[in-house]
């Protein structure tokens, strides 16, 4: 009987072979020259418009190191999560495997281009507040460099056996694990250096969504055996024909919708270091926004005035500012409420009320106090989304929401992505997604099941898979494309009696398992390695 099924697969397997050609890998090559020269003479503009002189020669060698590898990760992202689209078009025939992985490129491209950001920040909240502060300091770009290189080698190394792992998993357990090990090298406690109710968050999601994958898949399948009654649909593809026209259709848009929600949740976490990369280098140009528009400054005096009514800030309030900077910091660090918060975080609104009016724009702000502002905001920022969950002080409804509006404010003058950031990750993405997904192709299409993957199971799992991705961008959720396809190709499976391949099953599962501890261990160590030798 095994051998039966081998020779059908063998037989019906697609040609994944097609190669881009001479010309495609001509045009390859140009895309990524052009895309470097761009980055290049962004920073350049960037950095004359603020003022700052692109001639010092060491800090912008350190600068473009740190894309490379950060725009290295979305690479390998890239072609690591690129099955996830294309698996399916490529085995139901709907699409030929080298015509499939350039339009998923193409709308992975697209997808990075038109998101929102909110995923990239909150990926970047994770990290400790003592490290986002000094993100230019030592201490800083070995972080960066930490999380950024352990993520890529554990990618690498699961792409190598073909095991589809989570890029999102590896990063957020990268980035725990740079939390842990600073915590640890100052004295804490190893808990004490990530935000875990963030990550609890976040893990809640990449722990459901295969579940739900799984589960919704199947349940779709089976819904579409009753309803829709063409045999076709759930027998093998049959000698390279395509689909009827429409689940062709079917399989094509959902394809496409996959690889845009991958580009628009995943691109986002390349986004979020590749800000903190510029804010520690080229702080002047980059750590405030100074695009935003003329009427910003005096809507941030009103919404700093309500703030600081809000905080019951009382005229024998009295903090000194550096004192206030002090006790927020270590309230956001330690997450221990004391009543001095209110007060200091109400001393620090003020502070920073008075150093934008001061200065009359965020434009306006000179070099030297650039980070300072930045900082401040920041603190401010993350200080209030804490205490809007602190159970020990109560807000009233309108408290509440003058305080979310002060810190939209704040997130509006520090949380911004330039364009040409977009556009560079939106490349390495997209141009990721054009190399080296045979691997894990193969998995995904052959070794899930036991049987080949019917047109119907091939748009469930993609239907399914579009829907959560898109759900979570929606939340600002970062969750594994990976997790969500490879469970709702398994649950089309168990739906349809099919039988799962259990050694895949284990790889998969292994994975899932191994991939938070050894990118939490593998991010450390490199922390540590890397702040000795910085």
């Amino acid at each position: 009987m095994s051998a039966t099924i081998a020779a059908s697969d063998q037989h019906s397997r697609p040609n994944l072979d097609g190669g881009l050609g001479l010309a495609g890998q001509l045009g390859f090559g140009a895309t990524i020259v052009a895309a470097i020269a761009y980055v290049a003479y962004s920073i350049y503009m960037d950095a004359n418009a603020a003022g700052v002189s692109a001639l010092a020669i060491l800090p912008f060698i350190l600068l473009f190191v740190a894309l490379m590898i950060a725009l290295g990760f979305e690479f390998v992202n890239g072609f690591h999560d690129t099955a996830n689209a294309v698996a399916t078009v490529i085995y139901t025939n709907a699409m030929p495997a080298h015509v499939a992985v350039v339009w998923s490129g193409f709308f992975n491209f697209l997808g990075v281009l038109l998101s929102t950001g909110v995923v990239a920040f909150g990926i970047v909240s994770l990290l400790p507040v003592e490290l986002i502060l000094q993100v230019g300091s030592n201490a800083g770009f070995a972080m960066v460099f930490a999380l950024l290189i352990a993520a890529i080698i554990w990618n690498l190394a699961t792409w190598w056996i073909g095991i589809p792992s989570s890029s999102s998993h590896t990063l957020i357990g990268s980035i725990i694990g740079v939390g842990v090990a600073n915590a640890m090298m100052h004295g804490k406690s190893g808990t004490a250096g990530v935000d875990w109710s963030k990550a609890t968050e976040i893990g809640q999601a990449l722990l459901f969504s295969p579940l739900i994958g799984f589960g919704v898949a199947a349940l779709l399948f089976v819904a579409m055996k009753l309803l829709v009654r063409n045999q076709a649909l759930y027998q093998e593809p049959k000698d390279g024909l395509p689909p009827p026209w429409w689940i062709r259709g079917l399989l094509i848009f959902t394809c496409t919708g996959v690889s845009f929600a991958h580009g628009s949740n995943d691109g986002q976490k390349g986004m979020g270091l590749i800000m903190l990369i510029l804010i520690g280098t080229v702080p002047t140009a980059y750590a405030l926004n100074r695009a935003v528009p003329a009427h910003y400054t005096a809507e941030f005096h009103a919404n700093a005035d309500a703030a600081r009514v809000a905080l019951h800030e009382g005229p024998d309030a009295g903090i000194a500012a550096p004192d206030a900077r002090k006790l927020v910091t270590a309230y956001i660090a330690d997450r221990q409420f004391t009543p001095a918060v209110t007060p200091a975080m109400a001393a620090l609104v003020k502070d920073i009320d008075r150093q934008v009016a001061e200065y009359g724009s965020l434009a306006q702000v000179p070099a030297a106090a650039v980070e300072n502002v930045r900082n401040d905001m920041y603190l401010a920022s993350e200080g209030i989304k804490r205490l809007g969950k602190e159970k020990a002080i109560q807000f009233s409804e309108g408290e509440k929401k003058a305080l979310d509006t002060y810190k939209a404010s704040l997130d509006a003058g520090t949380r911004f992505i330039p364009t040409w950031v977009k556009v560079a990750v939106a490349f390495a993405l997209g141009l990721g997604t054009m190399v080296g997904w045979k691997r894990i192709v193969v998995t995904v299409g052959e070794k899930i099941g036991k049987s080949h993957l019917t047109y119907a199971q091939g748009a469930s799992a993609e239907l399914v898979a579009m829907g959560t991705i898109f759900a979570a961008d929606h939340l600002g959720l970062p969750v594994s494309t990976t997790h969500v396809l490879s469970s709702g190709v398994a649950g089309t499976m168990a739906a349809n009696r099919s039988g799962l391949q259990m050694s895949t099953i284990r790889n998969l599962a292994m994975a899932w398992v191994l991939t938070l501890p050894v990118s939490i261990l593998l991010s450390g160590t490199l922390y540590m390695l890397f702040s000795s030798l910085f």
